[in-house]
């Protein structure tokens, strides 16, 4: 077979199969799929556990993950999810009182169980102190160790 026939013949295949899956996509287009539930459902005595991810400096990324946090909570509802903020590199500047983008947010998700939880090493490389935390921000020595240790220990890990 000559090469402009392989090609007219990949294109014509191409096409037959674009049609043919026209009819399904425009009439599904749009249609609300509910999300199924793993077994066992989650449930105050089971909650799903999430771990997410905070390593940028970014306010607008901070936020991203802050808005994440919220809406699992709001999906699963508040006694049914754990969630964990583990910052670290330069999403530790989330966490720090005075100079944090998102305290006042951050201070809000805790008073709705949302914990945050800072790196000991990205804060010794950085010159800041514990003390320099917002208020109920815990810390660990190793931020990305909490986030691999907590994945074993079953936690779910969301990297917005």
């Amino acid at each position: 077979m000559q090469s402009h026939d392989r090609t007219s013949t990949a294109i014509g295949l191409a096409l037959l199969l674009a049609v043919a899956a026209a009819p399904w996509t425009a009439a599904h287009a749009n249609e609300f799929l509910e999300t199924r539930l793993a077994e066992p459902a989650p449930s105050f005595d089971q909650p799903r556990r999430v771990v997410l991810q905070l390593t940028s400096d970014d306010a607008r990324t901070m936020n991203n993950v802050l808005y994440n946090a919220v809406n699992i909570q709001k999906f699963y509802g508040m006694d049914n999810v754990e969630i964990a903020i583990v910052a670290y590199a330069g999403g530790m500047e989330a966490l720090y009182a005075g100079s944090s983008p998102v305290q006042d947010r951050i201070s809000s998700l805790q008073q709705y169980g949302i914990s945050f939880i800072g790196c000991g090493n990205t804060m010794d490389a950085t010159d800041h102190e514990p003390d320099e935390l917002i208020e109920g921000v815990q810390w660990v020595q190793a931020g990305v160790a909490e986030i691999v240790e907590r994945q074993l220990d079953g936690w779910v890990y969301v990297r917005p």
